[in-house]
Formats: structure tokens, sequence, C-alpha cells
């Protein structure tokens, strides 16, 4: 294979794991680097990234050839021999087919008996095991790989059943006005919930609470213009409430500041404050003493008397 010929789609998988070598020709760079990795010539996609020098005049140049040798990745073996190990370690005898598909799409199907063992309870167990190899063939691909895994037709019965569910809930919330409460679901379940519902007049969809409770509600059109609604009041309502208190927060400040501008008008004249003072208390004492005097004139004319 010549230098720029390969690419992570010439790779199953898409796995970039190499080895680079280099010798005096390809084929000795590219046995030293299958000697190092411990793989037959088959299990591997080589790229020749300098060819180094031909003919008569290889013995007296220098320049060497040089290869990178990636090891090819079986998404579909890595797969099988989990599910195989799976199913030995449950005493299950399950027939396994994998596909895969363009755009890194793996196909699996699950066909033997007792397959409503591997379903379980609304799929659950599937699911589990969907989400396991996918786990195990991403670990070994560079690139996102979409597992989908599925036994006695099972992904489209309940993609059916779903859709009826759904339509028959919205009809409801839209006779009712009323929000309808989906029971808990897994992301692919709501997935197909919000795309059913996508279309339909009168209705909207969104999701509430976390995981593994996670929840689709079936909301009516007028119940959403009167959420919006109520939250238009409320920020205005927000809105009123700090304009108020900004405005009772200025008219405290300014009272504030006319408090300390008349403390510091009287501190700054104390002399003349004290002498109005001052002269207040002189004419009462002088009134005072006018009228003893005048008392002690009575009562010695009255004696004399």
């Amino acid at each position: 294979m010549l230098k720029g010929e390969i690419s992570p789609n010439n790779l199953i998988g898409g796995n970039m794991k190499y080895v680079e070598k280099q010798g005096k020709t390809v084929e000795i760079a590219i046995t030293d680097a299958l000697v190092e990795m411990g793989l037959p010539s088959d299990k591997v996609v080589v790229e020749v990234i300098e060819e180094g020098s031909k003919g008569i005049f290889s013995f007296f140049s220098s320049k060497k050839a040089k290869v990178r040798v990636y090891k090819k990745i079986n998404l579909e073996e890595i797969a099988n021999t989990f599910l195989s190990d799976v199913f030995e370690l449950m005493g299950l005898s399950v027939n396994i087919e994998t596909t895969l598909k363009k755009e890194n799409n793996l196909d699996i199907l699950l066909t033997g008996k007792s397959m409503g063992l591997l379903i379980g309870k609304r799929g659950q167990t599937l699911d589990a095991l969907q989400d396991l190899v996918s786990i195990v063939v991403n670990k070994s691909s560079d690139s996102y790989v979409r597992v989908k895994l599925d036994t006695e037709n099972y992904r489209s019965k309940r993609k059916e059943t779903l859709e009826k569910l759904a339509h028959n809930m919205a009809k409801k919330a839209k006779k009712t006005s009323r929000k309808q409460f989906l029971e808990p679901m897994n992301p692919n379940d709501r997935r197909i919930i919000h795309s059913t519902l996508q279309n339909f007049v009168g209705v909207s969809t969104l999701s509430e609470g976390n995981e593994p409770f996670r929840k689709v509600v079936i909301v009516p059109s007028e119940k959403i213009n009167s959420i919006d609604n109520n939250d238009n009041k409320n920020k205005q309502n927000n809105n009123n409430n700090k304009n108020r208190n900004n405005n009772k927060n200025r008219n405290n400040k300014n009272r504030n500041n006319n408090y300390k501008n008349s403390n510091k008008y009287k501190n700054k004249q104390p002399a003349k404050y004290k002498q109005r003072k001052g002269k207040s208390k002189f004419n009462n004492n002088s009134n005072s003493s006018n009228n003893n005097s005048n008392n002690n004139r009575k009562q010695n004319s009255n004696s004399e008397n």
C-alpha cells in the first residue's frame, strides 16, 4: 500500500493503533513490525511512508524505508465474543448475527429459545445488554459506534406501542386541557414519544425528572400559553418590586443625607446657638429676680402696717 492511501475508513471500526518501523527495504520493515505486534499479515493494514532507495543505488544510499502497520480491529468479532461469554454464564444458547453498516452502525440480532428472559420487563434487560456491548465495542474504536441489539423484532413492536400510547395521551391532554404524565422511560423510548408528537396540533412534549425516573410530560397548548402568561406576570411583578425597593432605598438615602447636612449646619454655628440660649437664660433669671424683689417690698410694707 503506497503512502497516502490509508485512512481510518480502511480499518474496521476506525481504530488507529499502529507501529512504525524502518528498514533497508519495505519488506524488512513490515516483517519487523509484524514480529513486534505478534500478528500475521492478514490481521494488519500497512501504510508505506518512505520506500527508501531502489535499484543499484540502494547499496550506496543511507535512506531507509519506513512503514506504519495498523492492527485490524473487527468490531463484529469483539461484540460476538463478549455476548457469547455473557450467554454462557447465563446458561443460554443464543445465535448471534452481527452486521456493521455504514456510518458506524452495528446491528446485532439474537435468536433462540427463552428470548423473553433477554428482553425483560419493558425491554430493560435488552437495553442493559445493549449498553454493555456499546461500551465494550467503543473501547476498541476511536470513532463512536452506535449499537442496536434486537431479538424477536422487539424494537419495532415497542416503537408501535409507544406511538399508539403517545397519540392516545395527546388526545386526552387536548380534551381535558390537563397535563398527562407518562411512566419513566429510557432515552430511546422518550425520543420516540417526542418525535411522534412533534407535529401533533394542540400539544407539546417535555421531559422532567432525573435518570432513571425521567419521564415525558404532554402539555396542551392552552396550558403552555397560561404558563407563559404566568411567567410574564411574575417577571413584571418582580420588576415592579425591584423598582419599589430601589425607590425606597433612594428616599432613605436622601433622608440620611438631609439629616447629615442639618447636623453639619448646627456644628458650623455653635457660638450663635449657645449665645441665643444664654440670652434666654439671662432674661429668665432677671425676671425671676425682679419678681423676688417685688415680693420682698410687699412683705415689708405689710409688716410696717
